[in-house]
């Protein structure tokens, strides 16, 4: 392992060298074993396949119809895939920034559409800590107005903000579901934060992720940190495991998981174990919260649990919340461990009253019945079907 010292400039220049070669000469060092589903690389060329550098599989999450984004797309392995689960309905949007990279993803994308009968999948070059610059966009007003003197660089600064505002790479609010494969331990560390603010950006309301990386079981230290070689190695910028949840908590994201755990190591460096996970998430907590009578049961295995927002939900208790929350608690990832309680008399959104989210309280039967509620039946045929209970 090399100390030399390193500025983050020499981070960037050392992953673009190490991706360029590696786009045009297959390099093991730089992946795990992955076992894709055959039936989809059958359509891929052979030469995307060999220059793949990957380490999870997070095309199982498209969904048909879905706008994919694929950050660091690389050849193009993964958008490749996506675009045959997404379907022609669906959009798939690769994102790099390697020059190599991109000329392999976008030679190969007429081949990978005839062969599946249409065409949804676009190479773009970007940042993908910077997913509103568009590179090529601003490389055509350079040409233009090259930069010759310092005084060129508010010129310069005030072109990329407009390109930002009104020709954003990726719009706002514009992906279902952004994937991303051994890609995120290369950004600097300084530029992490906005990476992930980025990620939910651009993510409509209900979107989500399926990020698949490589994260250390302990912090990594600053010599290791300066060593170029293991930067590009997907060492050195890896994620804490920690770390990265943390980031998305903190960038808004709910629901998150990790959905898979390699056990065997991607390598071991002075006793520090970096492996590869995935991790999900969603998007769309944020918003008013308002009365509606609603209560969900958690069903259990646990005796209790506590989501993003800190509602703390005990097993087979009926609990207060919010309208919003009581959405959310109705689809993924949430739906499977809960039990919706709708209110008997739906209140009309106009008329529902402001909601303490700050708190979780007990919800009284009677809340969802009405108080008025005293009605009598027969005993009814609940048991389930084809089987006796008389």
């Amino acid at each position: 392992m090399t100390t030399r010292p390193s500025t983050p400039l020499d981070v960037e220049a050392a992953v673009g060298h190490r991706y360029g070669a590696a786009a045009q000469e297959q390099e093991a060092a730089l992946c795990c074993p992955i076992d894709y589903d055959p039936k989809y690389l059958e359509v891929v060329p052979q030469e995307v396949i060999d220059r793949d550098y990957g380490c999870g599989d997070p095309s199982r999450h498209v969904r048909p119809g879905d706008t994919v984004l694929d950050l660091g797309s690389g050849g193009g392995k993964i958008c490749f895939i996506a675009a045959q689960i997404a379907g022609p309905n669906g959009r798939i949007i690769g994102v790099d920034a390697n020059d190599e990279m991109l000329g392999l993803a976008r030679r190969s994308a007429p081949v990978v559409a005839e062969r599946i009968g249409h065409a949804n999948v676009e190479f773009l070059r970007g940042r993908i800590q910077d997913l509103a610059l568009p590179l090529d966009a601003l490389d055509a007003w350079l040409a233009a107005n090259p930069v010759k003197h310092s005084s060129d660089l508010t010129a310069l600064d005030a072109e990329s903000a407009r390109l930002r505002s009104a020709e954003p790479l990726v719009a706002d609010e514009s992906v279902d579901l952004v994937v991303s494969n051994c890609v995120l331990n290369l950004v600097r560390a300084e530029d992490k934060t906005l990476l992930i603010r980025e990620i939910h950006r651009v993510l409509k309301r209900d979107g989500r992720i399926a990020i698949s990386d490589i994260v250390s079981d302990e912090m990594v230290p600053e010599e290791m940190r300066n060593d170029p070689e293991l930067w590009s190695g997907c060492i050195s910028g890896a994620f804490h495991e920690l770390e990265l949840l943390r980031g998305l908590e903190a960038a808004g994201f709910h629901g998150i998981a990790i959905d898979a755990w390699n056990e065997e190591p991607f390598r071991v460096v002075d006793g520090i174990v970096f492996r590869s996970v995935t991790i999900t998430a969603h998007k769309g907590k944020e918003g008013p919260c308002y009365e509606a009578n609603q209560a969900v049961i958690y069903r259990g295995p646990w005796s209790e649990v506590r989501d993003d927002d800190g509602h703390v939900l005990r097993r087979g208790e009926r609990t207060a919340v919010c309208a919003k929350t009581f959405e959310l608690y109705t689809r993924a990832p949430y739906a499977d461990a809960i039990i919706p309680v709708a209110p008997y008399t739906e209140i009309p959104p106009e008329e529902r009253a402001e909601f303490d989210c700050s708190r979780t309280a007990p919800r009284h039967p009677r809340e969802t019945k009405g108080e008025a509620y005293h009605a009598t039946t027969e005993a009814s045929d609940c048991c389930e079907p084809e089987v006796s209970c008389c």
